[in-house]
């Protein structure tokens, strides 16, 4: 007579992988290419190797806190959402304590990293911390939390850059206007995505908010992004390499927009567009790298 097993549990460690997202690498890399946008660029295509180790661990320890942070505030909404409701607390793989114990784990490594910057570095990587913490909040209250999340995001320009030059200049204001706008559009499209579970719970986000004309406010977004950096480009007179690399983007996020014209685009393009926004990051990295 054969018996049916029931499935192997999963082991701990790999429900805390998938708490801090480690088994979807394209949202960690997408946090640490604007960081890494500044650190080249405030260095000139050289900056210190082992401040680049640096600032690579921090945006990996900080990015963890933050997905663990806004499981932990979403742990009864994820549960309604067909996207996350695997996610570990949302099916009560792992406990509210065991999640504030991964966060506050996180929390200590980001800040452990965070002092071997200068004073003004660590200053912002402090002021960074309440976006993080309260944008799950803000999902509830504002009526674009994505704002609120591009806000974090840009922090990783200002701490990477002023750790290389212990100021901020006027490229890097430029730069993080980029980051901020770049950031609206890839998580706009990402919200796209969730629009008819965030309409039915009431969740707030940058596409119930542009509604019928989301794909416009992207479209924007990339617009702005790309006139950005190519002030960058103009105030620090990057070479060759960095235009054609800007070129390469702006034909991407071009792309992205039509793809998103239709009123109800295949369901797969929203991740697909989150996916390829990882390959552009890395473009414009490679051309600020040599055109520096």
């Amino acid at each position: 007579m054969l018996t049916q097993h029931s499935p192997r549990p999963e082991p701990i460690w790999l429900t805390v992988a998938r708490l801090l997202r480690w088994d979807k690498p394209a949202g960690r890399l997408i946090l640490m290419l604007p960081a890494l946008w500044a650190v080249v660029l405030a260095g000139r295509g050289a900056p210190p190797l082992p401040l680049v180790g640096i600032i690579i661990l921090g945006t990996l320890a900080t990015s963890a806190a933050g997905c663990v942070v806004n499981d932990l505030w979403d742990r009864n909404i994820d549960p309604q959402v067909s996207r996350t409701r695997s996610r570990p607390l949302a099916s009560r793989a792992l406990s509210v304590r065991t999640g504030i114990v991964v966060a506050l784990i996180a929390f200590i490594c980001a800040c452990g990293l965070a002092v071997y910057l200068n004073f003004f570095s660590f200053c912002l990587c402090v002021a960074a911390v309440p976006f993080i913490v309260l944008y799950p909040l803000a999902k509830r209250v504002f009526p674009i939390p994505q704002l609120v999340l591009s806000i974090a995001w840009g922090f990783a320009v200002l701490i990477s850059w002023s750790a290389v030059t212990t100021n901020l200049e006027f490229p890097t204001w430029l730069l993080w206007g980029a980051t901020v706008l770049w950031t609206l559009g890839f998580d706009t499209v990402y919200a796209m995505a969730d629009l008819k579970d965030d309409e039915r719970i009431g969740i707030n986000s940058s596409a119930r908010f542009f509604g019928r004309h989301a794909a416009d406010a992207v479209g924007i977004f990339f617009l702005g992004t790309t006139l950005l950096l190519a002030g960058v480009g103009e105030v620090m007179d990057l070479g060759i390499s960095f235009w054609v690399s800007l070129g390469v983007a702006s034909v991407g996020w071009g792309w992205h927009y039509l793809q998103l014209r239709p009123r109800s685009p295949k369901p797969q393009v929203y991740g697909e567009i989150f996916g390829q926004n990882v390959w552009i990051g890395f473009v414009l990295l490679i051309g600020m790298l040599l055109g520096s």
